[in-house]
């Protein structure tokens, strides 16, 4: 009896084992093709807090003050313009500052930061801590290309670039940039207003830094070709220091600065009148000669320097109205009369460099409509602007001509990328490719 009962727990053991198999296998069997539930204990995993974004516009007569007492207690809005005085002058803050102000969604605690958009460069971006702020001054990154473009114009060159359709992809504003740009490196050779015509062509490279909404922060022509009236004039950049610093200079190596510019007065304006020995004056109504050129134009139109040189008159005239002399070497002097008033600084004495912005379209004097009266006098003797061979800029210096050589051959290539002369807009294109991968 003794050894039954020894021997029993072995098969109740054995019994219990062959059970617990079956058991686990018809769990197995019951579980196929089904996911069963885990819990599994790892790291902690933070979950960001949701937040709220709200952005301001400074209105005009409004301050970052008044602003800021949306959002912030009187405490917070003085630690915040503290550290905003290190990056600029709150005061200084012009209408239309984006202030965008972000807050933890159900917090009563104030905002978690404050962003302030100085300009399309720069933002300010202020982090709230425990018990005061700190801030950050962020430029916005930007990527440098090269666009290489092409087209024939039709009525202007503001219009051929503006309507050219392969320039979509650059901004609006940018394409006005480029037209200005165009003029500044050929207004010694060719007066976009006057000289312009249909059937006349341009080529160029443009190389520009670009932020990553697409806007252009700076850029600068690499090479350039313009057809006018069968024409061709080329300007090549050449920065033999690589430091920003260059100029432009024909393919012989000869500057396309002139000693003086063919217009006081940028795009979009119209010549009313031209030097003659004898014009009906509208007002005194009686003939007489006129020894300049009219530049009709709207009243605040700035008004430049032709040339190098320094302020000789300054004053209110009852003829002239406000008017400007400026000498110039080698015996020129130019006259600007009828501004409606001068560049704040001007006087007599006061040394200018060409392009200078010396007043503002008026009509002042005798006129009869806004307009710049502009002469030349060579040596006290009255020259026509118009029909004058205007003296031209210094060429590539000895030292620097095999330099030149380099860059300029490098220069040119750019523009054989492109059809030279007149074209159809079918023709035009607009290559764009990177010129300093990356973010700077």
């Amino acid at each position: 009896m003794s050894q039954d009962l020894g021997i029993l727990p072995e098969k109740v053991i054995s019994l219990l084992r062959g059970v617990g198999l079956i058991l686990l296998l018809v769990l197995v069997l019951s579980g196929r093709g089904k996911r069963l539930p885990t819990v599994q204990i790892d790291h902690s995993i933070s979950a960001q807090l949701p937040e709220d974004e709200f952005v301001y516009e400074l209105k005009t007569n409004q301050t970052l003050g008044d602003l800021f007492n949306k959002f912030l207690n009187p405490n917070d809005q003085d630690a915040l313009l503290s550290q905003l005085r290190a990056h600029i002058d709150p005061r200084r803050v012009r209408e239309g500052t984006t202030v965008t102000v972000r807050t933890v969604r159900g917090d009563v605690k104030g905002p978690k930061s404050v962003e302030v958009t100085l300009n399309a460069d720069q933002t300010v971006r202020l982090v709230s801590l425990s018990e005061s702020w700190s801030s950050q001054l962020i430029s916005t990154p930007t990527t440098v290309d090269t666009i290489w473009a092409s087209g024939e114009i039709k009525s202007s060159l503001w219009n051929a670039l503006l309507e050219n359709s392969h320039l979509s992809e650059v901004n609006p504003t940018d394409r006005e940039k480029l037209v200005l740009e165009l003029n500044d490196v050929f207004k010694w050779q060719v007066d976009f207003v006057r000289q312009i015509q249909s059937g006349d062509s341009y080529r160029f490279a443009f190389e520009r830094e670009v932020r990553t909404g697409g806007t252009m922060r700076t850029g600068h022509i690499l090479a350039a070709e313009l057809v006018n009236r069968d024409r061709s004039y080329t300007a090549l950049w050449f920065d033999p220091n690589e430091d920003g610093a260059g100029t432009y200079y024909d393919l012989d190596g000869k500057s396309v600065k002139g000693a003086f510019l063919l217009s006081p007065i940028e795009l979009r304006h119209r010549i009313s009148s031209r030097f003659t020995s004898g014009r009906f004056h509208p007002i005194l109504k009686r003939w007489r000669a006129h020894r300049g050129v009219d530049y009709a134009a709207p009243t605040g139109t700035p008004v430049q320097s032709t040339g190098n040189g320094v302020v000789v008159h300054r004053a209110r005239g009852s003829t002239y109205g406000n008017r400007i002399d400026i000498q110039h070497p080698n015996g020129w002097t130019t006259r600007y009369a009828h501004m409606n008033s001068f560049f704040a600084g001007i006087a007599v004495g006061s040394r200018i460099k060409q392009g200078d912005v010396i007043g503002y379209v008026g009509m002042t004097g005798l006129a009869t409509g806004p307009h710049l009266h502009y002469e030349m006098l060579l040596h006290g003797s009255h020259e026509d602007p118009l029909g004058i061979d205007l003296p031209s800029g210094d060429p590539i210096p000895e030292d620097q001509w095999k330099m030149w050589q380099l860059q300029s051959s490098r220069r040119v290539a750019f523009l054989d990328k492109l059809v030279s002369g007149p074209m159809s807009p079918e023709q035009s294109e607009i290559i764009k490719e990177p010129s300093n991968p990356g973010v700077r």
